[in-house]
């Protein structure tokens, strides 16, 4: 690589010009509010604010999961929180998660409403809450909290490094291009040589370790991340693709896949989501049908 015009970084570093890419106009270096929004809330017990990101998907599958085995008690609210316009830096949002980052959750069925955000500290609450996706024996526990917080420290490098450099970053980098390839690919062998030995990430159980992961590295394998699955030969993860292919075929992942989502197909966008009946009736295809016939 030529070194011609290489950055000399200054002595102090001070924010004086946009950073540019595709989220140049929400990214700062400070934290807290940048306007007076409540957010709005439903009549179920839990309240999340969230988008169709992989990080939004973590919680949105988890509530369909539960819902799918029978616990009422998990109906939820929705709410689109849509981060490239800045709502997450709303008074409201910053109120329920200081840090800005979607998704976030209030519990409302409890005494006193508890706020919950980031996602895989929502997965351990709604686990926890039901006692569902996470064994009760201490090895298999243990086990699915390895794998869970695996995901957590892992999943930065493959959004915020190699999809930032890869897809988003004002231009195209050979350096951190490369250096997050490999990362990704390492971590991509990783999961594969863990699901040669097991069906799931934690064993034979489905659960939150693998509801973290697969809105991630199931949907990279799958080659619906960043149009990066050529470039990151993500066919030849065998074993990923055949947990990947496995947890895409539940009903209840292809519900959490559509809702706060605001790309992709219209019949797979389900803005907010209030009630069962919303997938059926709320999805944008229908939506547009309804006001072509208005």
């Amino acid at each position: 690589m030529s070194q011609g015009n290489e950055y000399v970084p200054p002595r102090v570093w001070t924010w004086e010009k946009a950073s540019g890419g595709t989220f140049s106009s929400i990214n700062r270096p400070i934290a807290g509010p940048t306007h007076e929004k409540e957010l709005p809330v439903g009549h179920h017990p839990f309240q999340l604010y969230s988008m169709g990101t992989p990080n939004g998907v973590k919680a949105t599958v988890m509530f369909e999961e539960l819902l799918a085995r029978g616990h009422e008690g998990a109906e939820y609210d929705a709410w689109l929180i849509r981060i490239g316009e800045g709502d997450q830096f709303g008074s409201g949002f910053v109120g329920i998660n200081p840090n800005s980052k979607i998704p976030a959750m209030v519990d409302r069925s409890t005494p006193e409403a508890i706020r919950v955000f980031e996602s895989g500290a929502i997965l351990l609450y709604l686990a926890e809450k039901f006692g569902e996706f996470l064994p009760d024996d201490p090895a298999g526990r243990t086990e699915t909290l390895n794998w869970l917080f695996w995901q957590m420290g892992s999943a930065p490098f493959l959004g915020g490094g190699f999809g930032h450099f890869y897809a988003y970053a004002p231009e195209k980098l050979e350096y951190p291009i490369d250096r997050y390839a490999m990362e990704t690919k390492r971590q991509l062998d990783v999961l594969d040589r863990r699901l040669a030995e097991t069906r799931y990430l934690a064993g034979d159980t489905y659960t939150i370790a693998d509801i973290a992961s697969w809105p991630w590295y199931g949907q990279l394998a799958l080659d619906r991340l960043y149009d990066a699955g050529e470039f990151l030969q993500v066919q030849e993860y065998r074993n990923v693709q055949r947990w990947a292919r496995d947890i895409d075929g539940r009903d209840a992942v292809q519900r959490g896949r559509m809702v706060n989502r605001t790309f992709g197909e219209p019949e797979m966008q389900l803005h907010e989501r209030h009630d069962a009946s919303d997938f059926e009736l709320r999805t944008e295809d229908k939506l547009a049908g309804e006001k072509g016939h208005a």
